[in-house]
């Protein structure tokens, strides 16, 4: 026999499963009452439509219809392919694009006013001394007035030149790269005394074995005192 303990544990459980099934049954009918509405109307849009596609089960019958669908994925596929490629491309062109160190290195900023006349400064540009002689009025008209018919490399020293005061020229011997003295030399300029190469106040070859003048980079003098290589 029961006693008064386990009846009135049964009769909670009967209580329980009773009120579980109450509230199951009121969300049943709320949700039949959510989907009982039927008055909802869909707009009808035939009258905008072609007659083609009206029917939804309808396939391409002609040859013209079966046509236009096949360029139309065509189209799309050469529109999917060209944007692929030209992502690729950018990404190819990006990878050999020079880095931010190459870039820094690709033009120096030189302050004129440290170079005092008559010097000639040594500065390093791309790996390659780069030398900057500020000339005196002496020094211009000399290697102004030298004929070009007695050089090796014919120039005019107006061709090595923006400022006439200004001398810029990479420092590297163009017979075998080795690296001039500044302001030595029978002309002054500059002498390689590795071959016994002989360069004047404009960097033009004079004497030795050098085939070429030293060369004259780009450069340009954007405001008064600055200068900038490359």
């Amino acid at each position: 026999m029961m006693n008064a303990v386990s009846r009135a544990y049964v009769r909670g459980g009967a209580q329980a499963l009773t009120s579980g099934l109450k509230a199951s049954a009121v969300a049943v009918n709320s949700m039949a009452n959510r989907q009982a509405h039927t008055d909802l109307q869909v707009p009808d849009f035939s009258p905008y439509r072609r007659e083609s596609v009206k029917d939804s089960r309808r396939r391409n019958e002609t040859a013209e219809e079966r046509k236009a669908f096949s360029y139309l994925l065509v189209g799309a596929g050469a529109v999917g392919g060209a944007y692929a490629a030209k992502g690729l491309v950018n990404t190819f062109i990006g990878s050999m694009s020079a880095s931010a160190e190459v870039l820094a290195m690709a033009k120096i900023e030189i302050k004129l006013a440290d170079i005092p006349e008559g010097k000639s400064v040594t500065f390093k540009w791309r790996g390659k001394p780069l030398f900057i002689r500020h000339r005196t009025a002496a020094e211009i008209e000399t290697e102004r007035g030298v004929a070009t018919s007695t050089l090796r490399d014919p120039e005019t020293d107006d061709q090595r030149v923006i400022k006439p005061e200004w001398l810029v020229v990479i420092g590297v011997c163009t017979h075998l790269g080795c690296v001039p003295i500044a302001n030595a030399g029978d002309w002054g300029g500059y002498y390689c005394p590795c071959h016994g190469s002989h360069y004047d106040a404009s960097g033009r070859i004079r004497k030795g074995p050098a085939p070429l003048n030293l060369e004259v980079p780009t450069h340009e003098f954007p405001n008064e005192g600055l200068l900038i290589v490359g």
